[in-house]
Parts: C-alpha cells; structure tokens; sequence
C-alpha cells in the first residue's frame, strides 16, 4: 500500500466519524434523548434520579404541548416577572447569546444551558385563575389527579395569578407545587424555548413506562 492508499484510507476514516458524532448530535438534541431527574419540583410524578427519554421533535413546526403533558424548557433568564413586565405580558424574559458560535454553542450543543422539567397547565388565549388553593381554566376547575391530596396551588411569591395566557407561549407548573419555581414567578413559556416533551421513564425498571 502506498502512501496514497493510506491518506485515502485515514480520509475516508475521517468522514465516517465526523459524519456518525454529526448524526449522533442530530438525534440526541432534535428527534430523541435521554436525561436524569434532578430537582423535585414533579414529584411524586418524577422523583430525583429517575432517568427519562424526552421527544425532542416539538421542536419542530408549529405545533404546542398539550395540557397536561410534561416538558423541558430553557429557563428563563429573569428568575421574577416585575410588576412592570407583568403588566406589558406575563411572559419568560430571555437573554438570548450574541453571536453566531455563541449561539451554536448555547441552542445546539447546550453547553451552559439550565433546562427545567414541568407540567403544562394553560394554553395560549386561556384565562388563568389560582384561587384558594385551585387552579382555574376559563373559570372551571382544573381536575388535577397527578397532584397529591395535601397539594395546594399558591402564588409562589410570583404575580401570574389571575392573567390570560398570550399567544405561542404555554404556563407549566411543578407538580410539586410547594416546592416548585415555575412560571408562577417567571412568566409563561415562548414555544420557541420549548426543548422537549418527556415520552417515557426507564429507570428504575419497576417505573418503566409512558409518564402519566
């Protein structure tokens, strides 16, 4: 074999990873991926350390999570929604990162990237109501069976109280209300920060299965 041979060889080598780390990226971060509870804002939905598959193919089109479901998200850059921002829209602020390989970096490989796990709970043109305790959709009580008994829904120090959801945005909650900073505080969810939606557990065994 000549030295010809051998670059051709270390060429085609070449190509054949670049082109497998290129379509592993692809999929773990646009049609499937796996990740690690790590908070307790969902229990006992999902409790720390139980390890999930997310869809991550909400990414694509236009259409929203449904009531209900449980989805990822970038949090938000403001932790607190102020009575001002309120008031223009009760919805997340972002910081979004300059630059083009800044952005690649933070959207694509999300290195840096604080994602959160919650339940939505309202969807875009529903009018919102927490009220001793309750949650209210368009002024009807929302029948809540994943909550435990003793769990009440409270303000959570934040303003989003009684507001209508605005348009491409969803509002998502913590199961664990009491123990949850979520969109009480922060604002409702943009479509566009939505990462994903929790398709099934796989650990432990005993919880295999689609998340309820």
């Amino acid at each position: 074999m000549n030295i010809n041979d051998e670059l051709k060889n270390i060429l085609e080598w070449v190509i054949c990873i670049i082109i497998a780390v290129a379509l592993g990226l692809w999929i773990r971060y646009y049609i499937m991926t796996p990740t690690q509870v790590q908070s307790v804002s969902m229990k006992p939905t999902l409790i720390e350390g139980q390890r999930l598959i997310l869809n991550r193919t909400i990414r694509f089109g236009d259409k929203l999570p449904e009531r209900g479901q449980i989805i990822t998200f970038e949090a938000p850059t403001e932790d607190y929604l102020t009575e001002k921002e309120f008031e223009e829209t009760p919805t997340a602020r972002y910081k979004e990162p300059e630059g083009a390989f800044n952005r690649f970096v933070h959207d694509v490989l999300e290195i840096g990237k604080i994602s959160y796990i919650k339940r939505v709970i309202a969807l875009p043109g529903e009018h919102v109501k927490i009220q001793n305790g309750k949650v209210y959709i368009n002024d009807q009580e929302l029948k809540e069976d994943y909550l435990s008994d003793s769990v009440k829904t409270e303000s959570e120090g934040g303003l989003l109280v009684d507001f209508t959801v605005p348009e491409g945005t969803v509002f998502a909650m913590g199961d664990n209300r009491e123990n949850s900073h979520d969109c009480r505080a922060f604002g409702c969810i943009p479509q566009d920060k939505i990462e994903s939606i929790v398709a099934f557990r796989f650990w432990p065994f005993d919880k295999f299965g689609k998340v309820e």
